[in-house]
């Protein structure tokens, strides 16, 4: 097979266009973050080394045997537990997707300046650790509590205040049985990046409700409005506009780009004949009724044939056949959830680029 590059990669003294431009401290934060490469999604559950990684600020250094979870504000027993405690409670272990709530920004235009994230800050692991329910039942939060506050070990300065990272959730959404206090991941004890030694974790939610290096766990009466409860992860026309409140995860569709890639563009190189197309997808606490893979842009789809999910709380796997004859495709996949949500073609702007579940397109060559 011959073959010539689909696409152009700017060498020195080529100008780039507005839209492949990006800052120094946006590729200096994807240097420090790291998505799942999108091949990963062959796997059931995600490898630990390919799960997609963000960290706001820098990952501390925990001692693990020192540390002690403060469960307290608003209950009637307050708590100190040590990791030892945690893991002689019950012990759950459940299958999670989890996304990061700015998933995609990267291909907003204009572009929402933050983590340079196209499609690939995903992933799915097995986690493992103790229901959060029963630690709050056994603190007895109080009546006049309305949310639980989670704050991490993790400090930094963002918004333009030196701050720990902090998230709350109501009570209600903190006592569902399936929110854990997790030591685990893929079986193993978390790694440092990844929350070591104690995180939430909160299926159905954007990532950001999962606390990493988890320190104290507060009942408060009143909702927090802490910077990345109000300051960030908000649905906005402008960073000065309150917006809404990001929380549950949209629906998305992703495709394992077919073939071979070329080294700078990722267009696919296929060889003509039939082409099994496999993905996965995803939505939140809602289920996946449909995927359906379109290979002429749009003008006509074909329904693909889902997989059980791997879990109640995690993505389900999607093949669909294409007899591939050469030529230039742009193959997009799309899901639809329970509840009627479909991943849109044109994604609503939003200025912290949010939520971004627009349908997928993959490029490909077929010779």
């Amino acid at each position: 097979m011959t073959y010539s590059s689909p696409g152009r990669f700017p060498g020195p003294g080529v100008d780039f266009g507005p839209a492949e431009q990006f800052f120094r401290q946006e590729i200096q934060l994807a240097n420090r973050n790291k998505g799942m490469p999108l091949e990963g999604m062959r796997y059931d559950i995600t490898p630990v080394g390919m799960h997609y990684l963000l960290a706001h600020f820098d990952i501390p250094d925990v001692d693990a045997v020192a540390l002690r979870l403060e469960v307290a504000g608003l209950v009637k027993r307050p708590l100190r537990l040590s990791l030892d405690d945690l893991q002689r409670r019950p012990k759950h272990t459940l299958a999670v997707t989890m996304e990061c709530a700015g998933n995609g920004r990267a291909l907003m235009d204009p572009r929402p300046i933050s983590q340079p994230w196209h499609v690939e800050a995903i992933g799915t692991a097995e986690w493992g650790g103790t229901p959060l329910r029963g630690v709050l039942d056994e603190a007895g939060v109080s009546e006049t509590a309305v949310e639980i506050l989670f704050t991490g070990l993790d400090r930094g300065v963002q918004g333009d205040e030196i701050q720990v990272y902090e998230r709350s959730l109501s009570v209600e959404e903190a006592m569902r049985d399936e929110v854990l206090l997790a030591y685990e991941m893929n079986g193993r004890p978390l790694e440092p990046q990844h929350g070591y030694p104690l995180r939430l974790v909160v299926p159905g939610w954007y990532g950001m409700t999962s606390v990493k290096w988890l320190a104290s766990i507060e009942a408060i009466a009143e909702p927090f409005r802490g910077y990345q409860q109000l300051g960030s992860y908000r649905y906005t026309d402008t960073l000065d506009d309150p917006g809404e409140p990001v929380t549950l995860q949209n629906v998305r569709g992703l495709m394992i780009p077919p073939g071979i890639p070329d080294f700078a563009t990722r267009v696919r190189l296929l060889e003509a004949g039939r082409v099994t197309l496999r993905g996965r997808a995803w939505a939140g606490r809602n289920d996946v009724i449909r995927v359906e893979v379109s290979v002429d842009e749009g003008a006509t789809w074909d329904d693909a044939k889902l997989d059980p999910p791997v879990g109640p709380h995690a993505w389900c796997g999607w093949r669909c056949d294409w007899d591939a004859e050469p030529g230039r495709y742009t193959l997009i996949a799309r899901a639809t959830d329970s509840a009627g949500n479909t991943q849109p073609l044109e994604q609503p702007w939003n200025a912290h680029g949010m939520g971004n579940n627009i349908a997928q397109r993959v490029e490909v060559l077929v010779e």
